[in-house]
């Protein structure tokens, strides 16, 4: 790269970031030491890399937390309009044209975000995310102009593809400024603004449709409002955003080359790698990114039937549309609550899949308990079990990107697995909008059954897959003569994957 993108090589660093005491890759305390080709050791300190860390979480992650929110909003908030009169105003007479306007959504939405995650991985995410965001915020503000079904149809097929791989290149574009030990809380931290905006979309609706009168129906004011704060996001998030740290203004030129060497010893084996279509499909080659696929299907059906039909859930407890929507409030700050105390203990622990696996479990529970009650006579029972629907889907969402993400060091392999991953998780919306179907209406038995299920599987998949990596690395120890964790291999020696000898599974 020529100028201010140019990346820090080998001869670039003629010194330690602190006293050389400690020659082996990784120690408990992260404190790094990096051998290098031409025989150096260059030591990352812990205090150095809490400043640098500490710089990226106050000017990258509340960018990215609220574009994710509005994000969120933009796709939700067709849940809160339907309650508020959607279908009428818009001549829908049809008994499943509301679950059309839902399923059309995730079908553009799976075709173009491969296409997308690899733009975002040639041209930045720091530039391809703000464009993303700015079509998808004007997708929204133009519902406004909508008076049929067949007009929000179109919009919402444009809304899936400029919506489509933006989790995945979030995904990707913080796997470049922090370590595999440190990405679960952050992308954490992240991902609760889908849940704050599941609360925040309840708060709004709950103003909104207090409008009465007007040149428009009161829940198209939810369109506007969202429509137009996604693009005033999208032109700060273009402005502020690094495209690296190399590019990063807020760093110093020391910062610049910790960052870069801290992420090649525990994050990326190429930082900065230019993107190769051959080299990433190589990923689909072994079979854990079939079971991780597999993992992603089961947790979509969950994790859209609670996005999309929390409010006709909850409406059921007999509540006013209003109150409907103010309800939905608690149930979404709980599950972004639950969220981060899974991942902050999966970070603190280093192990992923137990958690994933209890993620599953809470969704299970709630649904099953609502489909077996009589919700009319234990309401408190009922909006009790809405809240262990909100608490296992968020999070086995965010720590299985984290758990294959951390056991891929190629950058192109991990950007073109989580490109596909995430879509597929968001392409089961298409199973979830349509076993939610208005005959079924209101107890919805045969769709919480179906969710339920795919939750138990998840659970079963998740343990198995699991289980297979603890026993594998036991295996290698075995071969190699010494036991080995995953955090003390630098990711430098770990492109080729379960192909090196060294490789070590994070579970």
């Amino acid at each position: 790269m020529a100028g201010s993108d140019r990346q820090p090589d080998e001869e670039d660093v003629k010194y330690s970031f602190d006293k050389p005491h400690d020659t082996t890759p990784t120690n408990a305390k992260h404190e790094t030491a990096i051998t290098e080709e031409h025989g150096e050791i260059f030591v990352l300190s812990e205090k150095a890399e809490r400043a640098l860390v500490w710089k990226f979480d106050i000017r990258i992650l509340p960018l990215l937390a609220m574009m994710y929110l509005f994000n969120a909003l933009d796709k939700s908030n067709l849940g809160n309009a339907k309650t508020a009169g959607l279908e009428k105003d818009l001549g829908m007479e049809g008994t499943n044209d509301y679950n059309i306007l839902l399923s059309i959504f995730f079908v553009p939405y799976v075709l173009t975000a491969p296409f997308l995650g690899i733009l975002g991985k040639m041209y930045g995410p720091s530039r391809v995310l703000p464009c993303m965001m700015f079509t998808f915020g004007s997708m929204t503000l133009l519902v406004v102009a909508v008076y049929n079904f067949a007009g929000l149809m179109a919009l919402r097929w444009f809304l899936g593809m400029a919506e489509s791989a933006f989790f995945p290149l979030v995904i990707y574009y913080q796997t470049q400024f922090y370590r595999r030990g440190e990405l679960a809380r952050r992308l954490a931290i992240f991902y609760a603004a889908s849940n704050i905006a599941g609360a925040f979309g309840g708060l709004l609706a709950y103003g909104v449709f207090h409008i009465h009168g007007g040149a428009v129906p009161n829940w198209k004011f939810l369109f506007v409002i969202e429509g137009s704060l996604s693009m005033l996001m999208a032109i700060t998030a273009f402005m502020f955003l690094p495209r690296s740290a190399a590019t990063a203004k807020f760093l110093t030129e020391e910062e610049k080359k910790l960052a870069f060497y801290r992420i090649q010893v525990d994050s990326s084996a190429i930082v900065e790698e230019p993107f190769q279509l051959r080299e990433a499909v190589q990923i689909l080659k072994h079979w854990t990114s079939w079971m991780i696929l597999a993992i992603e299907m089961c947790l979509g059906i969950p994790l859209q039937s609670v996005s999309l039909f929390l409010p006709q859930i909850i409406a059921r407890l007999g509540y006013s549309t209003v109150k409907t929507n103010l309800y939905t409030v608690a149930p979404n700050v709980t599950g972004a609550a639950m969220l981060l105390v899974l991942a902050f203990a999966s970070d603190y622990t280093r192990w992923r899949f137990p958690f994933i696996a209890l993620g599953f479990f809470f969704t299970f529970c709630g649904f099953v308990i609502y489909a077996s009650i009589d919700v009319e006579a234990e309401l408190q029972i009922a909006y009790f079990a809405c809240f262990m629907m909100t608490w296992g889907t968020s999070a086995p969402s965010v720590l299985l990107d984290v758990w294959y993400n951390n056991n891929i060091a190629d950058e192109n392999r991990r950007v073109f697995l989580t490109s596909l991953g995430v879509p597929i998780a968001n392409m089961m919306g298409v199973v979830s909008s349509n076993i939610f179907r208005n005959q079924d209406a209101p107890e919805y038995i045969p769709a919480l059954a179906t969710t339920a299920a795919f939750g138990a599987l998840g659970i079963v998949l998740t343990l198995l897959l699991g289980a297979y990596m603890i026993v594998d690395n036991k295996r290698r120890d075995r071969e190699q003569g010494r036991k080995v964790r995953a955090r003390d291999i630098p990711t430098k020696l770990l492109q080729q994957g379960p192909a090196c000898a060294d490789f070590r599974w994070m579970y």
